[in-house]
């Protein structure tokens, strides 16, 4: 239905729209934004991670602060997870839920703020303080019509925000985001930039240069708000995993993570860091499911998805992910495509990952993307099934170690 009302709406028209729910979103809940510094995180890949670790180095420094994130909400001491499958919620919501921390005497609220999100003005009427950019990788598409459309909805967040800005400076998308006049700007980069480690000791919990990166990021926003560089740094060292995100699921006698990447970019950089794992070690290999998420969108990633998988794993199964009105299978030939012989096609997502820890042996890496800590899986007419990779990858170990154990005892 409602594709049928955005094929007949004009443009314009839908704007408007959006514009003025945003608006009374915002004059509903008394305009809650005005008594909170706004921090909006956006890029392709890293947004949730970065919210959690400048969530992490407001609270370590004292202050009360609210986060939204595509993993979960939180107001000072009380949390939810977010099962909307939506990283930027509705207007009406993300003006509800400023209310609530400004009503609940938080100073700092964190939000991603995504392309999608811009584009329906959710970000509008939200006075925001600091913006801050991850990185940029082709995503989105279709919805937008071209790379630069969707640049283009990023750097809305830096042309509205004037204060603070945050910037990846070895992001080669860096330029675009600093042409945005800003009262302040930190760049930040692994060589270079206002903050970088290259007079700084890290020892971060989470593994992969991506979360180097993300980690900056979040320290140039506390030094922003005058936040030693010792204390940030001290913060982010504490957090020990972000839900969904390089998640280890099991540790021994294989190794079973769980991580979001459904994008070139980030699946890429997942399998890098995991590759270099084994590096040394040539008898162990690197074991992937995969999928493609978000049927009816993005279509041209399939293929390339299917070849990093080739490219870097061992053993590549692929499998249904969030089909919605789409053949999954059709997706699944789709991504496939991309490793041809190399692919091993299971429909079932908890058989896949039950071929991929059977497989599996001392030593081994399996990792399994596309999803993280998504509650649902998506399929036709708007149906949602429960669903939670971490825990489906602990009920399939379970069973597979008890089998082997059994099989043991016979011999």
């Amino acid at each position: 239905m409602k594709s049928l009302i955005k094929k007949f709406i004009p443009k314009s028209v839908l704007s408007l729209y959006h514009l003025i729910l945003a608006f009374l979103g915002a004059l509903i809940y008394r305009f809650p934004s005005k008594r909170l510094k706004v921090i909006g995180v956006t890029g392709t890949n890293g947004k949730s991670t970065v919210v959690e670790f400048i969530t992490k180095i407001f609270e370590e420094a004292g202050f009360k602060t609210a986060s939204q994130s595509s993993i979960r909400f939180k107001v000072t001491d009380k949390e939810w997870p977010n099962a909307f499958k939506m990283t930027m919620p509705g207007r009406f919501f993300i003006q509800k839920f400023l209310r609530q921390a400004a009503d609940s005497g938080c100073q700092y609220a964190v939000l991603e703020v995504t392309s999608e999100g811009i584009k329906q003005y959710r970000h509008r009427f939200i006075y925001f303080d600091i913006a801050v950019f991850t990185n940029l990788a082709p995503e989105h598409i279709e919805s937008h019509g071209s790379f630069e459309n969707y640049r283009a909805a990023k750097g809305k967040l830096f042309q509205a925000v004037k204060n603070v800005h945050v910037i990846n400076i070895d992001d080669k998308n860096a330029e675009y985001f600093l042409q945005f006049p800003a009262n302040k700007k930190y760049t930040y980069g692994l060589a270079k930039g206002d903050i970088n480690t290259k007079n700084t000791q890290f020892k971060l919990k989470l593994i992969g240069d991506f979360n180097v990166y993300n980690a900056l990021a979040a320290i140039c926003v506390g030094v922003s708000q005058r936040i030693g560089l010792e204390a940030c740094r001290g913060a982010v060292e504490e957090v020990g995993g972000v839900a969904g995100r390089m998640e280890e699921v099991v540790s021994k006698p294989f190794k079973v993570f769980v991580d979001y990447a459904f994008t070139p970019n980030a699946l890429e950089k997942v399998y890098q860091t995991l590759t270099h794992q084994l590096a040394n070690v040539s008898t162990n290999k690197l074991v992937c499911v995969l999928g493609s998420c978000g049927g009816g969108r993005d279509k041209w990633k399939r293929p390339i998805l299917g070849e990093l998988a080739g490219k870097h794993c061992d053993e590549v199964i692929i499998t249904n992910e969030d089909p919605y009105d789409e053949n999954p299978m059709e997706i699944i030939e789709q991504v496939a495509s991309g490793c041809k012989e190399k692919a091993k096609k299971i429909l079932d997502r908890r058989a896949a990952i039950n071929e991929a820890i059977k497989l599996a042996q001392a030593g081994d890496v399996v990792i399994i993307t596309g999803k993280g800590c998504e509650p649902w899986i998506c399929v036709k007419g708007g149906k949602k099934i429960p669903w939670d990779d971490r825990q489906v990858v602990k009920e399939e170990y379970e069973k597979i170690r008890d089998l082997r154990a059994q099989s043991r005892f016979k011999n």
